[in-house]
């Protein structure tokens, strides 16, 4: 954030739950089995953040690297391969051998889908998904303490099983709510999910590791409007700020991770900013100087949502619905333009930036427009009064995936 003092926490120091801390080891075992497996150790591709790999191991390429959001500490992690299962379960326990000097800790976190499905969020190996699921991905979070101790992971054997513990929370639409904004900056820095910071960068900061996505990649996005939703932009989630790192406040109590008293969508800092809540101070007990509920990259803050100072926004958490499809917007690096309809001398009202996962509603065929992927008449409403080209859209078809409007 800029124009405050902000102090923002790695993901992996504060997702405690099923977390390695020194010497130890965590094992869990239950019925119904849907097979075990290994993840793969042996090499850290593109998805890897400050990780390198040790024979069959992995530890910190670098002892003292953290995000640039994060004032303490340092942190790595490795996102696994998809791994199809053969049949569906909704929790995925995780045994761990690692190597944890004093002050360093390694956590596993698991996602899961079935079919074309989106993602679910984040949650702790142990912890039951939302939901059944058929695919299924792992984050091996590795936190050092900024000095040259550093934890090594030599094996996480993974288990699957289906119990009764799973139930949907998606609904039709997203979950919106109000919310503060803050302006992020810190450009030549690197996100929580790897990311350089640029210039007029486009992507947003969410107060939770649940949503972060993986380095360009989109599966968390969301729609960033103005309180009268004169102008918004579609981002991706690629930061975990601006103050707690486990305040999933989007979420209902049954399943958000901290400060299950506080009303659903209302975040942690607003609650202790301006009525004392946890003592006006954050997770990690630093005393919060603003109600920040999201923090917006440069270009996303300005011209993109068109903010002059930080202050109240819209934001829509767009894999929260069941959206019955969808596509991953990809240019050759900048935004696209959202227009108010399906003409490229229609009002601009917004930007898509690329990587954004957007929720297709229904298209309009409109204005020719040639664009990443090919040229075609073809205009896809992502939200209220908001069109973009489906040249800019990756859906998997050069048809249409929505109704017409």
């Amino acid at each position: 954030m800029v124009g405050n003092v902000m102090v923002r926490r790695t993901v992996a120091a504060l997702l405690a739950a099923g977390a390695v801390t020194a010497g130890s080891t965590t094992a869990a075992s239950a019925a119904a089995n849907s097979g075990s497996w290994r993840a793969d150790l042996s090499a850290v591709d593109s998805d890897g953040v400050n990780v390198a790999s040790a024979g069959s191991a992995i530890t910190l390429r670098n002892s003292g690297w953290r995000p640039a959001a994060q004032n303490e500490g340092s942190e790595g992690y490795l996102v696994s391969a998809e791994r199809q299962l053969s049949s569906p379960v909704n929790r995925v326990q995780a045994q761990i051998s690692a190597d944890t000097p004093a002050g360093t800790s390694v956590e596993v976190d698991v996602r899961g889908r079935s079919g074309s499905a989106d993602w679910t969020e984040w949650v702790p190996a142990g912890t039951a998904l939302t939901r059944p699921v058929t695919v299924v991905q792992t984050r091996i979070i590795l936190s050092g303490n900024g000095t040259n101790a550093r934890p090594t992971v030599r094996d996480v054997e993974l288990n699957g099983t289906l119990g009764p513990q799973a139930r949907a929370l998606t609904a039709s639409a997203p979950l919106t709510y109000t919310v503060y904004a803050t302006r992020e900056g810190l450009t030549g820095g690197t996100t929580a999910n790897g990311h350089v910071i640029a210039a007029n960068d486009h992507f947003v900061a969410l107060p939770s590791g649940k949503a972060l996505s993986p380095r360009g990649t989109g599966n968390y996005s969301v729609r960033v409007c103005k309180t009268d939703n004169s102008r918004c932009e579609y981002a991706p989630v690629w930061d975990v700020g601006p103050w707690n790192t486990k305040d999933d406040y989007w979420n209902p109590s049954s399943v958000r991770s901290e400060y299950r008293d506080l009303p659903q969508g209302q975040p942690e800092a607003y609650a202790a900013y301006h009525n004392g809540y946890n003592g006006g101070r954050d997770d990690l007990g630093y005393q919060v100087g603003n109600p920040a509920g999201i923090d917006l990259a440069d270009g996303t803050f300005s011209s993109g949502v068109g903010l002059g100072d930080n202050g109240n926004v819209k934001v829509t958490y767009l894999w929260t619905g069941s959206s019955a499809a969808s596509g991953l917007v990809q240019t050759a690096g900048d935004p696209v333009n959202v227009r108010s309809g399906a003409h490229t001398s229609a009002a601009a009202v917004g930007l898509a930036a690329n990587y954004a996962k957007v929720n297709i509603e229904c298209y309009v065929n409109g204005d020719s427009v040639t664009g990443k992927f090919g040229t075609s008449t073809i205009w896809d409403r992502i939200g209220p009064g908001n069109y973009v080209s489906d040249t800019y859209v990756q859906t998997g078809s050069d048809s249409p995936v929505a109704p017409l409007c």
